[in-house]
């Protein structure tokens, strides 16, 4: 039996087992999920208050005092369910390595080896990735989103009324958390499109090709996932653009060695074809 025949055996199970190990998988996503809920919520408002930080350095850049922020909630339920939501939300971010590697559990037993030699660092690459994205949004975009919404205030004088920014707390969470989601995903970029290129879904020149679309389109899906305002759609459009450099990088260096490995295998195939004559040969004439 060949390497390849022994691992489609071990690969194949009956319909039961794999369904045994699906439940099993979920019950330890959704138990470290729960855990990481329960411990977010328990610190929902110091994370709250760790969000809001942006908010405090955007107040300084325009020139007011950053420890007057101050958030609002027009309903007595609101910054209730905005904790419960924060903490749904923790809880996907710090439960995800470990969701992850029940997938990856699941999933591995079918993959030949090869397959999860390839499959497991973008396993490792997609959490770093988004907390980069992540980051960018947290020391960078949200301060600078903040700082535009609050340039637009109006100071009270005997000719205007005064118009002073007072976000409420439900409405300040979404926005972070949109622009986080929205940075995170982008950043996977490289982790899709290098998947893609691996598989031969994608090559290169493909991606090369069609450049300026994806520059087209890196607007609008900045225009549709940040919020109405010039800083945060440029802000997520640049990074797309670079990533997507990032990507046809990426796809060549693996186009690259995937010629490099057929030009070995052919070598070596030749090699053990010499061989394998020089050994006929000398048998044909020690029979002579």
């Amino acid at each position: 039996m060949t390497d390849e025949q022994d691992e489609i055996e071990k690969s194949s199970a009956p319909l039961i087992e794999h369904l045994v190990e699906l439940r099993q998988r979920l019950i330890w996503s959704l138990g470290g999920f729960f855990v990481a809920f329960l411990i977010c919520f328990f610190f929902a408002k110091h994370l709250f208050n760790l969000l809001v930080v942006p908010f405090k350095w955007a107040t300084a850049w325009a020139g007011l005092d950053p420890h007057k922020v101050e958030l609002i909630y027009t309903a007595p339920q609101e910054f209730f369910f905005t904790q419960i939501k924060l903490a749904m939300f923790g809880g996907i971010v710090i439960a995800f390595p470990l969701i992850a590697a029940q997938i990856y559990k699941f999933v591995a037993p079918g993959l030949y080896k090869n397959e999860r030699r390839a499959f497991l660092p973008f396993l490792v690459a997609s959490p770093i990735l988004f907390l980069m994205g992540a980051s960018l949004v947290y020391f960078f975009f949200t301060p600078m989103v903040m700082w535009f919404f609050l340039a637009m205030q109006q100071a009270g004088t005997d000719d205007q009324v005064q118009i002073s920014l007072l976000p409420k707390v439900s409405e300040y969470l979404s926005l972070i958390m949109t622009l986080i989601i929205s940075f995170g995903l982008v950043f996977q970029l490289p982790v899709v499109t290098t998947l893609m290129a691996r598989v031969g879904l994608l090559s290169s020149q493909a991606l090369a090709d069609k450049r300026k679309w994806a520059i087209v389109l890196a607007f609008v899906v900045a225009a549709v996932l940040t919020p109405p305002d010039p800083v945060s759609q440029i802000g997520l459009a640049l990074p797309t653009i670079l990533l997507y450099e990032v990507s046809i990088w990426a796809a060549r260096m693996i186009e690259r060695n995937r010629e490099q490995e057929r030009v070995a295998k052919e070598a070596a195939d030749e090699e053990a074809n010499k061989k394998a004559s020089l050994s006929e040969a000398g048998d044909g004439t020690t029979a002579s």
